[in-house]
């Protein structure tokens, strides 16, 4: 059996691990990290992502005149999050990043990652207060160039010869001695060989459960009544919670993984790269967002950038849990995206005309595709055939053409009143999303569905797609791990062992609580990252 040796072992090469390795090689520190993925895909989910970042107070802030502070988006992220007394690690957690987005911002900056100047502005909240201000920060080349940038330092880094790193390596199990970590049992994939290896400190950074549907089950969320029939995986195929499950061997104390950020607009992905591939659509602000049967759900119509747990929560209340979103071509290019770096080449990319054209004139390669390739695209030149479509698609007639017909007239006649006379809570949300310029230029202006100039009519059908946990291995301020609480309630720490990213619920085992403010996950994996580091470094 082959044996290793370094001063830290990281288990898992997404943006957690390579920012804890950057830390630790910039301080002397010899490094392996153990990636179970290919080569190419170093870097993780956080590749795959839109690269959206949560930051307060930022130059891109300023320079659009808005007026952020770190006790507001306290009081923000809290009202989101609504934290219970077993939360004060996360909640602990959530302060410490608030506090340090400027640091986080700082720090990549200095690693040569961007950001794209208008800042966007989701989960503005519905029953409880949300995003007060926009604070959605796009990287320039979306999670793709995020990670580009960041390998790219690391590769150019005087002490990149301290690094080591194996791909294609699963890590399973965790070794201990008198309750101390000291190594990592490991398989090589290629050749099912089994290696040791030992170090001073190990960082956990393998991401969650969200990419095992079947765990994505077990732990789903007692709000949501039974899990779906289908669930898309749009996580990381990885991401299994193995390790969850290694560090409990040892008595870490996980939590909150009934706590998930799933989102509710999921496609089957024509190209997919894994088993049950989702897509994760950004849903049209102007499209009917309906129930299988047609209707909207309510008492208020669904609508994108407000509550994604709330869109969840009331697509599982129906008898049959997934929906459909109305729209028609016009509305389609202006406003249908990917949650994702995939299809938003002119970002990732960083083609300023390209995206500009794509921003004017409407992703048109995209809607190509899904017209072409997705089985979830409807495309139709009448309210009868649309419905006509749905229905063999679905194969269970679930659709009334009567009800999906008024459905439609009852909100174009709203919008044919004019705006004076509007009377939907989806026009009033859209008129409040084009005051802001990040949104104006995205949003159609009260466009009806049933417009002959805007043909043809469409029909997506989508899915809850998994994402990513909220709930995780649970960590001090130092990114130890945590054993479960004793008799008295108290804690004490797996010397020896750290866990950051989404591995660690983001922090502390749930720096969300509840609901995510959204862009935080990417600048919670850099800071628990390197408070991992720093700790072990200062140790």
């Amino acid at each position: 059996m082959e044996k290793l040796k370094a001063d830290v072992l990281i288990a898992g090469g997404g943006i957690a691990g390579i920012v804890a390795a950057i830390e630790l090689i910039e301080n002397n520190k010899t490094v392996i990290i153990f990636e179970r993925d290919k080569k190419e895909n170093f870097g993780g989910l956080a590749k795959e992502s839109f690269g959206g970042m949560f930051f307060v107070n930022s130059p891109q802030q300023k320079r659009s005149r808005i007026k952020d502070n770190k006790n507001l988006a306290k009081k923000d992220w809290f009202s989101f999050a609504e934290f219970d007394d077993e939360q004060s690690w996360g909640a602990r957690w959530a302060e410490k990043f608030i506090n340090s987005t400027d640091e986080v911002y700082s720090w990549l900056t200095s690693k040569k990652v961007s950001y794209f100047p208008v800042v966007h502005w989701v989960e503005r909240g519905l029953f409880k207060p949300g995003n007060s201000v926009p604070r959605f920060h796009m990287v320039w080349g979306t999670g793709y160039g995020l990670i580009t940038a960041l390998i790219e330092y690391l590769k150019k880094h005087k002490n990149y010869n301290l690094l080591k790193i194996y791909f294609n390596h699963k890590v399973h199990e965790i070794i201990a001695e008198n309750r101390k970590a000291i190594g990592l049992k490991i398989t090589n994939e290629k050749n099912n060989e089994y290696i040791e290896a030992y170090g001073k400190a190990i960082i956990i950074a393998t991401g969650g459960i969200n990419g095992s549907i079947e765990k994505v089950r077990k732990y789903w969320h007692k709000d949501w009544g039974n899990p779906p029939e289908v669930i898309l995986n749009g996580s990381h195929q990885f991401a299994l919670g193995d390790m969850h499950d290694a560090s409990q061997k040892l008595g870490a104390n996980i939590t909150n993984l009934d706590k998930m950020w799933n989102y509710a607009a999921g496609i089957r992905h024509f190209r997919p790269k894994r088993e049950n591939h989702g897509l994760s659509l950004v849903p049209p602000k102007s499209a009917l967002w309906l129930n299988y049967e047609g209707k909207r759900m309510g008492p208020l119509p669904l609508i994108t950038a407000y509550d994604t747990r709330y869109l969840v929560t009331k697509i599982c209340e129906q008898e049959k849990k997934y929906s459909w979103q109305i729209l028609n071509k016009k509305i389609a290019l202006k406003e249908l995206a990917v949650s994702g770096s995939e299809f938003n080449d002119g970002i990732k990319e960083k083609k300023v005309l390209k995206f500009l054209s794509s921003l004017l004139l409407g992703n048109k390669d995209f809607y190509k595709e899904l017209e072409k390739h997705s089985e979830d695209f409807i495309v139709a030149n009448s309210i009868d055939e649309l419905a006509e479509k749905m229905n063999k698609l679905t194969g269970d007639n679930s659709v009334d053409v009567d009800i999906l017909r008024k459905t439609i007239e009852d909100y174009d006649q709203n919008i044919a009143r004019g705006k004076k006379f509007h009377n939907d809570e989806q026009l009033r949300r859209i008129a409040h999303a084009r005051q802001y310029r990040g949104d104006r230029v995205r949003t159609c202006k009260f466009q009806k569905i049933d417009d002959k100039k805007a043909y043809p009519l469409i029909a997506i059908r989508e899915f809850i797609v998994s994402r990513k946990s909220l709930g995780g291995i649970q960590t001090d301020l130092h990114s130890r791990v945590l054993q479960r609480p004793n008799e008295k309630g108290k804690q004490q720490i797996i010397e020896g062992l750290y866990a950051a990213g989404e591995a660690a619920g983001f922090g502390g085992g749930g720096s969300h609580g509840l609901r995510a403010l959204e862009g935080t996950f990417l600048g919670t994996c850099v800071l628990t990252a390197k408070t991992a580091a720093a700790h072990i470094v200062n140790a």
